[in-house]
């Protein structure tokens, strides 16, 4: 069945890449991006666009990677990192909430990281804003069960334009990738297959999960 998908981020990396699987699907999708100067999630009140009718899925992919050692971070950062990743994504669901309990088979789709249940250097900032996007999930889907189903995606380093400076070189990018079990980073299409999965009716028996898309990051060993 066809859905009406709302993805929010959706001009670059995982969203753009999810864009184009769902529209050769056949699927009609709606794009919310700051890039474009449609709506930035960091006002107080964003101006979301009003769109009618029900909304099968909402996709919020915007995230930030500000990594610096604990003592170098400011408030301001701890703030941005938050507004950006929890409360960004808590102002467009209660906007599109109601869109959503339209459809018969809803669901919602957030992002997390692999730092949050595996700790890294200089990964507080981000790792406790992702962890609050972690604890939103689990709460929301026990709240709008049945009718809305959620979850996060928390993947590992993915080779995408908001993680471009820590991939800058072939050195930054083979020591990533040594990292990982896998020997490998992440590709948009690794994580944007499984938002894409998520939201179709092959998984309407998942919710309240945190899917771990990491190269192997947070279960396996790495000697």
């Amino acid at each position: 069945m066809n859905k009406r998908v709302l993805i929010v981020g959706g001009n670059t990396g995982i969203g753009k890449t999810l864009n184009k699987l769902l529209l050769a699907d056949g699927h009609e999708t709606h794009l919310i991006s700051r890039s474009q100067g449609s709506v930035d999630v960091l006002d107080e009140e964003p101006n979301f666009p009003s769109i009618e009718g029900a909304i099968d899925a909402l996709v919020y992919c915007p995230g930030s990677i500000n990594l610096k050692p604990f003592r170098g971070l400011k408030m301001a950062d701890f703030q941005h990192d938050l507004n950006v990743n929890y409360l960004g994504a808590i102002k467009t669901i209660k906007h599109f909430l109601p869109n959503l309990k339209e459809s018969s088979s809803a669901s919602i789709t957030l992002f997390s990281t692999v730092a949050v249940q595996k700790g890294m250097h200089f990964h507080s900032s981000i790792a406790g804003a992702k962890g609050a996007v972690e604890g939103l999930t689990r709460a929301l889907a026990a709240e709008l069960a049945p009718k809305v189903r959620v979850n996060c995606i928390a993947p590992s380093l993915t080779d995408t334009p908001l993680a471009e400076k820590l991939l800058r070189n072939e050195k930054q990018r083979e020591g990533a990738e040594q990292r990982h079990p896998l020997k490998s980073i992440g590709e948009s299409s690794d994580i944007a297959h499984m938002a894409h999965f998520l939201l179709s009716d092959k998984a309407q028996w998942i919710s309240g999960q945190i899917i771990n898309i990491d190269g192997g990051m947070s279960s396996l060993s790495n000697g």
